[in-house]
């Protein structure tokens, strides 16, 4: 049995799950909390922790980061040394009319578990935020000491609130609290709601797909082995309180990357245009010098060779929602 313990909020979704793959590789004890919204198909989460579950450094607590009692209780009983939260309601558009939900997870989810980790005397606390936070910028690349009071969306606003909040806490209580901004993640497992699997899964059943602005969009999309790298690192380095972009460094233009995925499949997508709307920024471009510079960050998976990965993945699934 492992010795160092680590807590993962949204442990069975898309980044959460590869993340567990990796710390368990690392000989680590896991603890998994999921609540397996039905924002997607809950099957999806659990065929994604199979393997998990079979794991003797592995303890799933199928609850939800609101409950106050259940988080003080997962604190006391399994007595984590560093937490990677990532639980949390994503996504811009879907935001747009449910900011009152948003919240309640993103930001009171948030406080409960900095609330147990400042208790518990915590080593190291990693909270996963958001490109999105930019808002429309013309100062690119985005460098983590630019403005970001301006989020267009209330998701990006709750996660805005949430590194504010955890600064509050490093200040108070001393928590070391790194805030991960990811940028425009894909790979295997990535959700139904997100740009690679939306295209991959119109052209697999000869649907429309929406694209903005004919496609000129920009967005600095990430492999998520790439980001997974840059989490261990960032877990394994407790800084007090900082924040670093965690991305590729290398927009993509929207058409390219559809592109892509037609290359892929040999075959097209049928294509609705439609101007993009209030909620999507014109370019998403990370400055990764400071993750580099910190802990030798360094993303290696080309669009083309991450883009393979995804879509060999998703004619591999079993579930598709």
């Amino acid at each position: 049995m492992s010795t160092r313990t680590t807590l993962v909020t949204g442990g069975a979704g898309f980044i959460g799950s590869h993340l567990v793959d990796t710390l368990l590789a690392r000989s680590e004890r896991v603890i998994c909390i999921d609540n397996f919204t039905d924002n997607y198909d809950p099957a999806r989460k659990r065929a994604n922790i199979v393997d998990h579950l079979e794991h003797p450094d592995y303890v799933l607590i199928e609850g939800d980061i609101r409950d106050r009692e259940l988080v003080r209780r997962v604190f006391e009983d399994y007595k984590p040394q560093r937490v990677v939260h990532l639980a949390a309601l994503a996504g811009v558009r879907a935001s747009i009319d449910r900011a009152d939900l948003y919240t309640e997870v993103n930001i009171q989810g948030s406080i409960n578990l900095m609330d147990a980790a400042r208790r518990f005397g915590l080593e190291n606390f990693i909270l996963a935020s958001t490109s999105s936070v930019y808002g429309k910028t013309e100062q690119v690349p985005f460098k983590e000491e630019q403005s970001t009071d301006h989020p267009l969306a209330p998701y990006p606003a709750t996660k805005k609130a949430c590194e504010v909040m955890a600064h509050a806490y490093h200040n108070m209580f001393g928590l070391n609290i790194t805030v991960l901004r990811f940028f425009n993640v894909y790979g295997p497992r990535v959700r139904p709601d997100t740009m690679a699997y939306m295209v991959a899964d119109a052209i697999t059943r000869d649907e429309e797909i929406t694209i903005y602005n004919e496609g000129n969009l920009h967005r600095d999309w990430t492999y998520v082995d790439d980001i997974i790298q840059g989490v261990v690192a960032a877990l394994d380095k407790p800084l007090g309180y900082d924040v670093i972009n965690i991305g590729r460094g290398e927009p993509i233009r929207l058409g390219d990357f559809v592109d892509i995925i037609q290359e892929l499949a040999g075959k097209a997508v049928r294509i609705r245009h439609a101007p993009a709307p209030a909620s999507e920024p014109p370019i998403t471009y990370a400055n990764v010098e400071k993750a580099q510079r910190l802990f030798g960050y360094q993303p290696h998976t080309s669009i083309r060779e991450g883009l393979a990965h995804t879509w060999e993945w998703y004619h591999g699934l079993e579930v598709r929602s």
